[in-house]
């Protein structure tokens, strides 16, 4: 993957169906400083090798997320059931102290009624759907129903029929879910079960499906005995339907969540939005029951078009009524007619079809096509369609289609900012609010204190959205191999990078939130993506552009380095060893980076470039111990990955062969393979209450692991008298104390670095008790420094050893490479850093021993 891709994936977050200013960022004309559509002199390639794209690019590891809101259970670890069993009752409320009361009471209500034991009975809650064949128009709330089997119905043989038990007549109201009638059915047959109940509340609309309480008396008389006689059939039976059950009304919150998601964005951002926009997002909540829950549903799926024959939701009683609602008040569109069938919107629907039906198309038109994937079919499908076919071929996908919609482009593009305003990222969606429902998730506690707005006004908002979409326009092209598009994206990109982003009035928090950081990624994309190419001189004078553009940015060290390794592919020596030399006089060129630009003067500053070679004392006074293991090789071929056969005859690793000699021959260690997790781990468990302080600005929503600060200067300096402190207690031998109180109080909660799953509380304690608490303190300061440098590149061991006392020990930390592999610049900073903070590290190098 090119340097910088995954990065842009994860602020690009899940696609948008549709670009609004696709067309015209590609049309508007850009100045073309970089010269990308010609060769430099000696060292591009031809214009068409700018096409050729390497190996990484095609296996491009997609980041992507899937709805949860048809969650129906999944195996869980656990872990997982830990936090879902023993946090229930905090996960319910937290974090969702809602400022509008009116919120927070729904959710109480929603809570409380799935819990409600009714004096004993077992009861169930549901709904009422099919109420198009009732006769029944008008419902109170509270009024009695009871269920009466239907085993004649055509389309169902499992159906039940909800009565109303105050007629006379019995009138019916309408038929239970399907899925719920289907568990329930072979009760009511087998065992002779009577259901009562009432109903919980009335729509809006008559027609839509009608909450209801139902109640199995039965089940707490002599009934109920003959049923647990009759062996553990009934029960898994009846645990089948309290899961649908309970399923259904988990599904019905993702209503409640996404009004409140809208709510918040308008309460807290209405200045980014017009008048018209707020009005459309406000007249959400009037929409039926139907209607909102249909729309949430298709705009959680990937689309763009569905069709409404393969519509189904069980909460949703009429799609049809619902979706033309929706595209009266324009939040959908749809389209039954040839006449409405642009190119555009044929080739999407074109989608829906399935193989066979393309080629009944393609054979009705007399298309042949030799191959039977669909993608060719329908790229044959789309050639033939011109003027003159387009009301045939039109007719004839929408005959098998039926009725197709698709979220309206006004709608797609306020939800996803919505989305956005709310998150503040691109990966987490309304999906969020189900994993913190079920249990999955739990984020911390925390205050939301008011400061400065991160966009202060639309025109700034307006500026990052089209900034995303420049990003997602260049990671689609990376993806279909568009090299031309690439070159556009990086050539925008490069045009609109300003100084403004660097200004000293913007939080540096903040800056990530800006179109010109947004366009910084693209452009070290870029650069990866010249590299690549072997275009340097276009490289070089992007990256110069970054460097002059932002001045306080803790990416300088990378560009630096790669300006210096550029200048020197082009033959440049002299340049790049002044621009090495510069870099280290840069304030902002820390940890690897500034490693590898010491070692690039030592090997270029030689007479006559230098006539006295220059001395850094963290690179010569400084020897990393080593030492030299050997392994039998399953292969020793050059290239390959290094697989050796371990002590017990498995087959394992460099790190796995490492640790089982340490523990042997090495001196009897015991370890792990850890890598930066487990300290990153005892970092955050250690600091947890200074992370989650009450620092205004850095928490602006709900859903953080961590402050916006963190990555930033600022999170020191801000907190710089509690986090010494702190730091204090720990280098006195409190860190295990510290430590026990922190996990076992927030076991489970999501914290950004902290891997619950990973490690075991009596793991950490021997890692701090060994380490010593100097040590801990010593890292964890360089950690709340300058975490962006530092959160990465730890060594891949961890060993410790106790003592015959079994309180005291010892610890090192162990960086493994095998023969032909070596130390990357931000291992060896670390590993240098590390000796200096007092840790016993070593580089433990593993040869082969072929045959």
């Amino acid at each position: 993957m090119l340097t910088g891709h995954e990065s842009l994936l994860r602020l690009i977050g899940k696609r948008r169906r549709s670009l609004p200013n696709r067309q015209n960022l590609l049309s508007v004309a850009t100045p073309n400083s970089l010269n990308l559509d010609v060769n430099d002199s000696g060292n591009d390639p031809s214009p068409d090798d700018s096409s050729t794209f390497s190996d990484d690019l095609r296996k491009k590891r997609r980041l992507t997320q899937t709805t949860l809101l048809q969650w129906s259970g999944s195996k869980q670890s656990e872990d997982t059931l830990f936090i879902h069993t023993q946090q229930q009752q905090s996960i319910t409320v937290c974090n969702l102290d809602y400022d509008d009361g009116s919120c927070s009471e729904e959710v109480s209500k929603t809570v409380a009624a799935l819990d409600e034991a009714n004096g004993g009975d077992e009861a169930i809650h549901t709904f009422i759907v099919g109420r198009k064949f009732s006769d029944v128009q008008v419902l109170e709330t509270g009024a009695k129903i009871s269920l009466l089997r239907h085993p004649q119905n055509i389309k169902d043989p499992n159906a039940i029929k909800v009565l109303y038990a105050e007629s006379e007549l019995s009138e019916m109201l309408g038929y239970l879910p399907k899925d719920v009638s289907q568990c329930l059915s072979p009760l009511i047959d087998e065992y002779d079960l009577k259901f009562e109940g009432t109903i919980t509340s009335v729509p809006k609309i008559s027609s839509e499906a009608v909450p209801i309480k139902v109640v199995c008396h039965k089940m707490t008389s002599d009934g109920w005995k003959e049923s647990e006689s009759a062996g553990e059939d009934f029960k898994l039976l009846w645990e089948k339907v309290l899961q649908v059950v309970e399923h259904q009304m988990q599904t019905t919150r993702y209503q409640l969540n996404f009004n409140v998601l809208v709510q918040e964005v308008l309460r807290s951002c209405s200045h980014l939005f017009t008048d018209d926009e707020k009005a459309f997002l406000e007249s959400f909540p009037s929409l039926s029951e139907d209607s909102q829950r249909l729309f949430i549903r298709l705009y959680t799926r990937k689309g763009p078009w569905f069709r409404l024959s393969n519509i189904s939701y069980s909460e949703v009683s009429d799609s049809l009524q619902a979706l033309k609602d929706l595209t009266v008040r324009g939040f959908m569109t749809s389209v039954e007619d040839a006449n409405d069938l642009s190119y555009q919107m044929m080739k999407e629907i074109t989608e829906l079809l399935n193989v066979t039906e393309l080629r009944d198309i393609l054979s009705m038109n007399k298309v042949h096509s030799r191959s039977s994937r669909k993608r060719d079919l329908i790229n044959s499908l789309c050639s033939y369609y011109n003027d003159g076919t387009r009301m045939n071929i039109g007719t004839m996908i929408l005959e098998r289609t039926g009725l197709c919609a698709k979220i309206s482009s006004t709608a797609e593009t306020l939800i996803w900012r919505v989305e956005r305003l709310f998150f503040l990222n691109g990966e987490q969606d309304l999906s969020s609010f189900v994993l913190l429902d079920l249990g999955i998730i739990k984020y911390p506690t925390y205050k939301c204190i008011d400061s400065e707005q991160i966009f202060s006004d639309r025109t700034k908002l307006l500026a990052y959205e089209e900034a995303i979409e420049v990003a997602q326009l260049m990671d689609e092209s990376l993806d279909s191999e568009d090299s031309g598009t690439v070159l556009n994206c990086i050539r925008i990109a490069e045009t609109r990078i300003t100084s403004s982003s660097s200004e000293p009035a913007l939080l540096a928090a903040f800056n990530c939130f800006t179109a010109p950081w947004v366009y910084s990624k693209m452009v070290l994309l870029g650069v990866s993506f010249l590299e690549n190419q072997k275009r340097y001189n276009q490289a070089v004078h992007l990256l110069r552009r970054l460097l002059s553009s932002f001045s306080c940015d803790g990416r300088r060290g990378y560009w630096t380095v790669r300006l210096s390794t550029d200048l020197e592919h082009m033959g440049r020596p002299n340049e790049s060893l002044s621009v090495a030399e510069q870099g280290l006089l840069d304030p902002w060129v820390r940890a690897g980076s500034r490693i590898a630009l010491q070692r690039r003067i030592l090997r270029l500053a030689k007479p006559p470039r230098r006539w006295k070679t220059p001395t850094f004392p963290n690179l010569n006074d400084n020897k990393i111990p080593e030492v030299t293991i050997q392994g039998r090789s399953l292969n020793c071929e050059v290239g390959m990955k290094n697989r050796f056969y371990g002590e017990d005859g498995e087959q394992c690793g460099v790190e796995k062969l490492a640790l089982q000699y340490y523990n042997g021959k090495g001196g009897g260690w015991q370890g792990m393979h850890t890598e930066s997790s487990i300290w990153l781990t005892i970092f955050g468990l250690l600091m947890w209450d200074i992370l989650f302080s009450d620092v205004p600005g850095v928490f602006q929503t709900r859903f953080q692991t961590a402050p916006l600060d963190l990555d930033t200067e600022s999170f020191y300096l801000t907190r710089k008298e509690a986090i010494e402190s702190q730091l204090e207690k720990v280098a006195n031998g409190m860190a295990e104390e510290i430590l026990i109180i922190s996990y076992e109080t927030h076991r489970g909660t999501a914290c950004r670095g902290v891997a619950w799953e990973r490690f075991s509380l009596e793991e950490l304690r021997a890692a701090v008790a060994c380490v010593g608490g100097k040590c801990v303190a010593s890292l964890c300061r360089y950690l709340a420094q300058d975490y962006r440098s530092w959160c990465s590149g730890m060594p891949d061991l961890l060993l410790w050893r106790f003592k015959e006392n079994g309180y005291e020990g010892e610890a090192k930390l162990v960086e493994v490479k095998s023969e032909k592999d070596r130390l990357s610049e931000q291992q060896r900073a670390w590993l240098l850093l590390l000796m200096d903070s007092g840790f016993h590290v070593e580089i433990c190098k593993v040869r082969p021993a072929c045959a």
